[in-house]
């Protein structure tokens, strides 16, 4: 079994900053790559940020330049920091962590239960 716990959202005003936090714990072999989705009221979950094994990234357009999706592998953890937060930012983000366990023997992805980030006056 493996535990994908995020943590850091909250409300935060418009223009403001959140560093997202996420921690894989259990029997985990190997992890690969690492990532952010969000689900927006009325929208369908779209992915954020990826960090793969090797640390090459990716974005979601929208969030390109304004964020950063870094990982510590030694922590199994993987961090997304967002500036000049919008409105729009405002969703349940979830974190994903693709990982082989102690036992198992194929590539598993495991949900973390979410994180509300509110963009807000």
């Amino acid at each position: 079994q493996v535990e994908v716990m995020e943590s850091g959202g909250g409300l935060v005003q418009p223009g403001g900053s959140l560093r997202l936090s996420c921690a894989a714990s259990g029997d985990i072999f190997s992890i690969d790559a690492m990532g952010w989705y969000r689900q927006a009221p009325g929208k369908q979950r779209e992915e954020v940020a990826v960090i793969t094994s090797s640390f090459s990234t990716r974005y979601l357009d929208s969030v390109k330049g304004r964020s950063t999706i870094s990982r510590d592998n030694a922590k199994k953890t993987v961090y997304l920091q967002i500036d000049m937060l919008k409105p729009e930012d405002t969703a349940v983000y979830y974190c994903k962590v693709s990982a082989v366990t102690v036992t198992g023997y194929r590539w598993t992805d495991y949900w973390g239960q979410g994180t509300q980030v509110t963009v807000s006056s």
